[in-house]
């Protein structure tokens, strides 16, 4: 199987180097030219501890719902309510996505389909000189095969690259001969699945440099099951909630490995604010990929000043509750990241 880093040499604060796989030298050199945030109202990050809360509205035949009013909700944290500093829909902000596919040998038989419908994906949701996607793989390590960009065709060409290398001893995903040498650090990762850390280093090294007025967001296509992380779960969820990542994940994998782990993938994406798809066949595959992009364009943000203000890094949960009576009624539900953690006075 691959086993491969993603490797971010930082020549100057915006250029990337990305590295042969087999003789990690480096090929190229990516420049990340930041999309210029837009005159419309967008998310806020400032000084002021705002809290900025992602949400979506949907009717109970899951129709989006896009006429929401700051005069329809409430927001509370922890109980109490706050004072909403902004309200908006976010139909038209930029967008800065992760597409993060596993290439562990579970993803044998469904890794074509996941190729196909992705680039569907990408040329439907990219707005030219608004939003940027960037293109990454992983098993026990992860590699950057496309920084974020606007540029269809590379993202496309990224996509097209991907491909599962079994570990040495297997044939066509069977283990023969006893299991894999594991020499070197390459041949133990051969075989594993780090998909916490692949979210960790996504976060960290990709979507943490975004512009600040995007809304950032990591679609994730696996079986759920990690076997070789140094990070866990919480940590992975934290990391996303700590700069306002919403995870959508594709539970998708051969059940000849084990299926999927829904519960996992369920609790990441509820967590941070997205959803979990479970898709059988290629059909089902696409239409997740259009659900998530169609809850995207239906996003409102509301922003607040906590009336807590101490720095103290405790978790605080948020709900973003309906108070007009015709749309309770109608028993419109709410999507939403769980909460925040509050900022402490070290450095983050």
């Amino acid at each position: 199987m691959k086993a491969i880093f993603l490797t971010l040499l930082l020549l100057c604060p915006i250029s990337v180097a990305i590295f042969d796989q087999r003789s990690y030298k480096p090929v190229a050199t990516l420049a990340f030219s930041p999309t210029p945030p837009p005159e419309d109202e967008e998310p806020i990050r400032i000084e002021t501890e705002l809290v900025n809360v992602f949400f979506t509205a949907q009717d109970s035949n899951r129709r989006f719902v896009t006429t929401l009013t700051k005069d329809d909700i409430k927001v509370f944290e922890n109980g109490e309510e706050q004072e909403i500093f902004t309200f908006a829909s976010q139909a038209d902000s930029p967008l800065s996505i992760a597409i993060l596919i596993d290439t562990s040998l579970s993803q044998l038989r469904t890794l074509p389909d996941e190729k196909e419908a992705a680039k569907t994906f990408v040329e439907s949701i990219v707005r030219p000189e608004k939003d940027e996607v960037s293109i990454l793989s992983f098993t026990g390590e992860t590699t950057l095969e496309q920084d974020l960009t606007n540029n269809i065709q590379r993202l496309r060409r990224a996509i097209d690259r991907i491909r599962i290398v079994p570990p040495s001893g297997t044939v066509n995903g069977v283990i023969i001969g006893g299991t894999p040498p594991i020499s070197g650090r390459n041949q133990r990762l051969a075989g594993s699945t780090a998909l916490w850390d692949a979210i960790w280093v996504t976060i960290d090294e990709v979507l943490k440099r975004s512009p600040e007025k995007t809304r950032r967001t990591i679609i994730l296509l696996t079986d759920g099951y990690d076997t070789s992380s140094r990070k866990k779960m919480d940590d992975a969820i934290k990391m996303a909630m700590l700069h306002e990542v919403t995870i959508y994940s594709i539970g998708i994998g051969d059940y000849f490995y084990g299926g999927v782990k829904e519960s996992y993938l369920k609790k990441l994406s509820q967590s941070t604010g997205g959803k979990a798809f479970f898709p059988k066949n290629e059909n089902q595959l696409r239409s997740a990929f259009a659900e998530i992009e169609k809850e995207i364009r239906s996003q409102y943000l509301v922003a607040y000043q906590p009336k807590n203000q101490k720095k103290d890094g405790s978790f605080r949960k948020i709900e973003v509750r309906l108070v007009n009576p015709e749309l309770v009624k109608q028993q419109i539900k709410i999507t939403h990241r769980e909460g925040y953690f509050a900022k402490t006075d070290s450095k983050q």
